[in-house]
């Protein structure tokens, strides 16, 4: 191969491979690489009917695997019927049954993690919702004390109630 084909190749790539998306940054004009803060449309937002949907849908999915998936029983019962009649057909039934258990096995499993995940991760945002509410009022409560705005001179600042009401 010559050395200006393989240049040109090169540049073809190159020209091809622009258009694709890019996973490893953001682009330039949301913040990403430019020095400059992030855009609201970059941020993660997660909202708690979301994680119960997620949630829901799983649970859903591991009670309807659970009901109409689970056919060991009924399985492995026609395999020994079917190696005591002399069939090798049996023991290929018995094989599928165990493998199909283990697949079933592993994805209840996985419908059960997500559904406990979503249900935890739900208490633990609003915890720390209560709590970022709960840190910001206090901080308002105490910039309104030392706001010399917040009263007159010399009378008690208002944001602290009465003294009579205590």
């Amino acid at each position: 191969m010559a050395w200006d084909e393989w240049e040109q190749l090169k540049s073809d790539a190159a020209e091809r491979a622009s258009g694709n998306m890019r996973l490893n940054r953001l682009p330039d004009d949301m913040g990403g690489g430019s020095g400059r803060p992030p855009s609201s449309a970059g941020d993660l937002e997660v909202h708690q009917k979301d994680l119960v949907a997620i949630g829901k849908e799983a649970h859903t999915l591991y009670d309807q695997l659970w009901d109409k998936a689970r056919l060991k029983e009924a399985v492995d019962g026609a395999a020994r019927d079917l190696t005591g009649q002399g069939f090798a057909l049996g023991s290929g039934l018995s094989h599928v049954s165990l493998r199909w258990s283990t697949q079933l096995n592993s994805l209840l499993d996985a419908c059960a993690h997500i559904s406990n995940h979503m249900q935890v991760t739900r208490k633990i945002h609003a915890n720390d919702e209560d709590y970022i509410l709960r840190q910001m009022s206090s901080i308002t409560a105490l910039d309104a004390g030392f706001d010399e705005r917040a009263g007159d001179p010399g009378k008690p600042n208002p944001i602290y109630g009465d003294d009579k009401k205590k």
